[in-house]
């Protein structure tokens, strides 16, 4: 049976080159978003460079009544599965409504439909690998960005839930922690240009790690270590900080 891999969020510059590489690969892609008219785009070029079988699909992760809808227009279980969907939210806007946008773009959307998904597989004895990217910002709250943080800390936990949950039924789930990602996300940001990946280094790590069956990566790998001597601040000190 073709290999085919699930992309939700993919019009995200790393979703976009981890397509590309399961199009080398030759995988059946299934890309979903809310921009049709760029998602179609991205499937006019992975099919004229790489002939492989593209599937565009509608999808807001925030429409939760929408998964299972989603979920059954697939035109099959994927044997890889990758949720890229992230939003940082407008700055300094603190208002419930991008506090709860926030949330369910990083963290409630995404876990809704890979929950949904992950039963299915489970439910049809289908092995396959889920991968959920989220963040070295879930690490440890900062006052930069802790809302969108906190979002990302809950997804890594619930991506941690799941694996323990799934690995007895033979599906294997991966988490990705970037650090920064020169993107259109982080454009105007000032990035330290030695600790930025590129999209195509994220998606090449990413598509390793799927290989290798890793259960959790950084990129850059330099942000473990970071991310250690971070979470081993005092909170005394930490909280005076701007970091």
């Amino acid at each position: 049976m073709k290999k085919t891999v699930l992309i939700i969020g993919a019009n995200s510059d790393v979703a976009k080159e981890i397509a590309r590489l399961y199009a080398k690969k030759e995988y059946g892609i299934e890309l979903a978003s809310r921009d049709m008219e760029m998602l179609d785009l991205i499937a006019v070029d992975l099919k004229t460079r790489s002939g492989v079988e593209v599937v565009t699909h509608y999808l807001d992760v925030t429409d939760f009544k929408s998964h299972d809808a989603f979920i059954s227009g697939l035109s099959a279980l994927p044997s890889v599965v990758v949720s890229a969907a992230g939003y940082m939210g407008k700055k300094d806007d603190m208002s419930s409504d991008n506090i709860k946008l926030i949330t369910d773009i990083n963290y409630t959307g995404q876990a809704s439909i890979l929950e949904k998904i992950a039963h299915k597989m489970r439910d049809s004895k289908h092995t396959g690998v889920i991968v959920g990217i989220s963040s070295v910002a879930g690490e440890r709250g900062r006052k930069a960005n802790y809302i969108y943080g906190s979002a990302k800390a809950a997804f890594t936990s619930y991506l941690s839930g799941l694996r323990n949950a799934m690995y007895q039924y033979n599906i294997h789930v991966l988490t990705v922690k970037p650090g920064f990602i020169d993107t259109k996300m982080t454009q105007g940001l000032d990035l330290p240009a030695m600790l930025t990946a590129q999209p195509d280094e994220v998606a090449n790590d990413i598509v390793r790690a799927v290989e290798n069956k890793k259960n959790i990566i950084y990129t850059k790998w330099i942000w473990k270590y970071i991310m250690l001597v971070i979470k081993c601040i005092p909170e005394f000190q930490f909280k005076k900080m701007s970091i």
